[in-house]
């Protein structure tokens, strides 16, 4: 058997050769001529997957080690009895934990009382969920806006998106939906972002072109109070870089790059592989433990100032923000490079439970928190 490979899926090389020969590939430059001869495909977002690609070869399987399918032309795999598999929620904890880095940066940033502050979330799947949970943990009012799950029968849970547009914070984590009734493309155009609140932290982690970048960039020229953090753009790699000046946090995709979201999505196509072609599961990723793991913490330290030493700990994504950052100065074309470099280097990110809280005197509410955000407590 013969496997076309993304070079930058993490441990590809231990899981998927142990199916035949591997040929790995940038992942933007895997051809309809790579793939010829070849038996299995393995993406990432960055490989657009559709009859262009696939035209005449003997390609059975499609496994994209990402949660969204948007560049992944479903129907044609289906017409042509091609085996599919994605590997949805497997770095919903990793965005989850990038979303809650990024709130407590700008609000520590600007003073802002986080337990007194609404949050709506636009899209209630794998990583919507686990934002809520931590959200309501932290005793924030939550609003939430999924009209495909509101179809479904559960009416009195959910809110429109112009009550969730209207908190103090809001975060998508939805699909890239190109038409129909849930199309998701410029969901925040420039109507919907009147409705903002002056002091509004927007985020957007979910894809590009859900958020009107052009008319974000116009907002933002005149409303100073505004906080943004994009870790996706339109027109990525491309990104644009009069809108990346106004904003306050900017990333190169990387809220699911953890590790343990990396090897998740490795994991879930390798089982799924295994499924298709009837063999046993023989691969298991051994992961290495967090050393310096561990987190004091004093007892009379408010909820704030304990999931900032958390954070400050595992996870600061302003740190991204300064990589990407170092690029503004750069020539367009260098710009696409340096975005892509990130992403393919970027460094290992353990999630938040490899670590452990000490304290003394434990209370429920702290305690509910820890276990919501998976950190241990000791």
């Amino acid at each position: 058997m013969k496997l076309i490979v993304d070079e930058n899926i993490v441990l590809g090389k231990e899981a998927f050769e142990t199916f035949g020969t591997v040929v790995y590939k940038n992942g933007r430059n895997i051809t309809n001529n790579d793939l010829l001869i070849a038996d299995a495909l393995i993406v990432r977002s960055i490989t657009n997957v559709n009859e262009e690609l696939l035209n005449k070869t003997n390609i059975k399987f499609v496994g994209t080690a990402t949660i969204g399918t948007d560049h992944i032309d479903l129907n044609y795999l289906e017409n042509k009895n091609i085996q599919f598999s994605s590997a949805a929620g497997c770095n919903a904890y990793s965005v989850a934990e990038y979303v809650f880095s990024a709130i407590l940066y700008i609000t520590n940033k600007h003073n802002y009382n986080l337990a007194n502050m609404s949050i709506g979330v636009v899209g209630y799947g794998n990583i919507g969920t686990k934002v809520v949970k931590i959200a309501k943990a932290l005793g924030m009012k939550v609003v939430i806006n999924d009209p495909p799950l509101e179809r479904k029968g559960e009416q009195n849970f959910f809110s429109t998106l112009e009550d969730a547009l209207k908190c103090d914070i809001i975060t998508f984590h939805v699909p890239l939906n190109l038409e129909g009734i849930d199309k998701t493309v410029h969901l925040l155009n420039k109507e919907r972002l009147k409705i903002l609140n002056a002091n509004a932290i927007l985020i957007n982690s979910s894809r590009g072109p859900v958020v009107d970048n052009y008319e974000l960039m116009q907002k933002l020229k005149t409303e100073k109070n505004f906080h943004t953090v994009l870790d996706v753009w339109e027109t990525e790699p491309k990104f644009n870089v009069e809108l990346y000046k106004l904003i306050d946090i900017g990333t190169s995709h990387i809220a699911g790059y953890s590790f343990e979201g990396k090897i998740n999505g490795t994991k879930i196509i390798y089982d799924s592989l295994s499924k298709h072609l009837k063999t046993p599961i023989v691969w298991k990723p051994i992961l290495n433990k967090v050393v310096d793991n561990k987190i004091e913490i004093l007892e009379n330290e408010r909820i704030a100032q304990i999931l900032q030493k958390i954070f400050n700990k595992s996870y600061q994504v302003i740190d991204d923000d300064k990589l990407l950052r170092k690029s503004v100065g750069f020539s367009a074309e260098e710009r696409i490079k340096h975005f892509d470099f990130l992403r393919k280097n970027y460094r290992v990110r353990r999630e938040l439970n490899n670590f452990e809280v000490v304290i003394k005197n434990k209370n429920k509410e702290l305690q509910n928190l820890l276990n919501v955000l998976r950190v241990k407590l000791i």
